[in-house]
């Protein structure tokens, strides 16, 4: 069996291991709808993460501390799926929240123009529109080499050999587009809702070292979506 303390101090009990989406739906569909991610013993989560021993645990809402990072990380993987649509010889390096936002670093020859950015936000809006489920996956080191290496993406592979021997290759599927990643995200791109906006562009050296190329980075902010038909 497997015992789930929640915050209000109730516990559930499960015959196996369960996930957090399953553990959502459980408690009720309004939360179910609601969910973004959960925190096991504190420690924050995807969704479908199975729960597999006695544990605390909390679901993550828009409502919570915890989200705003949580949309932020996932507005940076929109942005870089809508950044190689649109323009597919691009790399991407990696792309991170901040405390007013996120951004992403990309590999091109040709600079990204403030047109660009409108392009491409209105792109993300699209990918949010699709819903697209968000998936993690654990690869193994060998074979992500290869794929980011035959794929074209020369920083990802190069970021993969370095890692230390036994550290576990995640790789986050987003509808079409993945990307290497260690999470959590969303369960799907609808989730992110579409408070965010592209601010500015701005150079950036890879791995932050004045000795390696030079990056464009495009910097953004997103926040928690507000319903003002219903304030």
């Amino acid at each position: 069996m497997v015992a789930i303390t929640l915050p209000d101090g109730s516990t559930r009990s499960y015959p196996g291991p369960v996930s957090g989406v399953a553990l959502a739906h459980d408690i009720g569909p309004g939360l179910a709808k609601a969910a973004l991610a959960m925190r096991i013993d504190g420690t924050l989560v995807d969704l479908t993460t199975e729960i597999g021993v006695d544990a605390n645990v909390s679901i993550v809402t828009a409502k919570d501390a915890d989200a705003v990072a949580l949309l932020r990380h996932d507005a940076a993987h929109v942005m870089a799926e809508a950044v190689q649509e649109l323009y597919p010889e691009t790399q991407v390096t990696f792309g991170p929240a901040t405390e007013t936002g996120f951004y992403y670093d990309f590999a091109r020859a040709t600079p990204f123009t403030p047109d660009d950015l409108e392009k491409i936000e209105a792109r993300m809006k699209e990918i949010v529109e699709r819903d697209e489920p968000i998936r993690r996956e654990v690869w193994d080191r060998e074979a992500a080499v290869r794929f980011f290496r035959d794929k074209g993406e020369k920083y990802k592979a190069e970021w993969i050999e370095q890692m230390p021997e036994g550290t576990e290759i995640s790789v986050y599927r987003q509808g079409e587009w993945l990307d290497l990643c260690l999470g959590p995200h969303l369960p799907s791109t609808g989730k992110l809702g579409k408070a965010f906006k592209l601010m500015k562009l701005a150079g950036a050296y890879w791995r932050g070292d004045a000795r390696n190329e030079m990056l464009q980075r495009i910097w953004g902010t997103c926040w928690h979506y507000v319903d003002w038909s219903r304030c």
